[in-house]
């Protein structure tokens, strides 16, 4: 089953990144679509592999907050966690107010939404007890934030697998980091875990997706190239790039 290949995967992110340690506590962001909800089980189960392999004992919690934009019912996904011994929170919010309120060209803005989003996740984490908050963001996430800081940042940069936020006391991990999105859903299908279908006006009509449709035109065309770009990410052994020009030159090309 394609859940042995997302294992192997957390397991490999794991040990590179040391993620997990013993004795965590991990609060899992839950919204509800694929990546997620695959994310919760996938601890659930990496728990057993964890202490067979690594002597390592953690806890988990799903968190989803209600965004109060109208989503389907998560009733049937909550039902599968709950029937698989796995911890579900569950918290109301006003986010879509908010975002409502603050729109920019009659749009809800993508990165308040997701400020509000992880902000109200790691509040609930630390009320229940977790030292650490996973998300589901994985390989092709961070392949194309890598492509849209290159775009519309101009730099070379990406989401960290593992990053300590110190105004928060708590520490975010994404255990999906060498995972591809295909995985994931193949794996979700396969375990029939319910997906609950994203309420988001913007779901669909975002830069991020005009990056995935133009990665996967590049995918098709070249074959390996998913693969050789999320290990660029982390090859730190091969890395040329320009370290800066001791001689700078104006437009006329005087020293």
């Amino acid at each position: 089953m394609s859940i042995r290949k997302i294992l192997a995967q957390m397991r490999k992110a794991d040990e590179r990144f040391k993620m997990i340690e013993d004795g965590d506590v991990i609060g899992v962001g839950l919204s509800g679509g694929k990546d997620s909800s695959l994310l919760l089980y996938a601890l659930h189960i990496y728990q057993y592999l964890a202490k067979a392999a690594f002597n390592k004992e953690y806890k988990i919690i799903g968190i989803h907050i209600d965004l109060n934009f109208g989503e389907d019912d998560i009733k049937d996904l909550k039902q599968f966690f709950i029937d698989n011994n796995i911890d579900y929170y569950e918290e109301k919010s006003r986010i879509a107010d908010i975002l409502n309120y603050n729109r920019k060209k009659d749009r809800i803005q993508c990165s308040l939404c997701s400020t509000l989003k992880k902000g109200a996740v790691i509040k609930a984490a630390k009320e229940l007890g977790c030292n650490k908050v996973a998300f589901g963001h994985h390989g092709d996430d961070a392949i194309e934030t890598l492509f849209m800081n290159i775009i519309h940042g101009g730099r070379l940069s990406t989401f960290d697998p593992v990053m300590y936020l110190s105004n928060a006391e708590i520490t975010f991990i994404r255990p999906f980091c060498l995972c591809f999105e295909s995985d994931i859903a193949r794996t979700a299908n396969e375990l029939n875990i319910p997906i609950v279908k994203s309420g988001c006006p913007n779901d669909g009509y975002t830069d991020r997706q005009a990056i995935k449709e133009f990665l996967h035109q590049i995918y098709h065309q070249y074959k390996g190239s998913k693969e050789n770009m999320l290990l660029a990410l982390y090859n730190h052994q091969q890395v040329n790039l320009y370290e800066g020009i001791k001689a700078q030159k104006d437009i006329s090309g005087n020293n």
